[in-house]
């Protein structure tokens, strides 16, 4: 079955740096794009990344300059490199995939907090 996990989340000053993993199993990973999303609380689930199969990126405006979107399709892993992080920042980070329906990863918490 489909399985998308994430992880590296944590508590980080304002102004540093995560990288978040997420690993897919289930999929011909290679073949497919990926996302980053995030929800902070009261608000939306939000777009945040986008890599195509391709290697292709597109980003929040919000983050912009400051997140970097990648792909190992031999570790079958999408990861995003987050710098110069902001209190709005802080939310829960999902991992998303569309691989004949919608797939979800648990979500990992990213606070940034002085």
């Amino acid at each position: 079955q489909v399985q998308l996990v994430e992880s590296g989340g944590g508590l980080v000053q304002p102004g540093g740096s995560l990288t978040l993993s997420c690993a897919a199993s289930g999929i011909i990973f290679r073949q497919y794009a990926m996302n980053w999303y995030r929800q902070a609380p009261g608000k939306q689930r939000e777009l945040v990344a986008r890599i195509t199969n391709s290697g292709s990126t597109n980003y929040a405006d919000s983050v912009k300059g400051r997140f970097t979107i990648s792909r190992d399709n031999a570790k079958n892993t999408v990861y995003l490199q987050m710098g110069s992080l902001k209190p709005e920042d802080t939310a829960v980070y999902y991992c998303n995939g569309v691989f004949g329906m919608n797939y979800w990863g648990q979500g990992t918490q990213v606070t940034v907090s002085s």
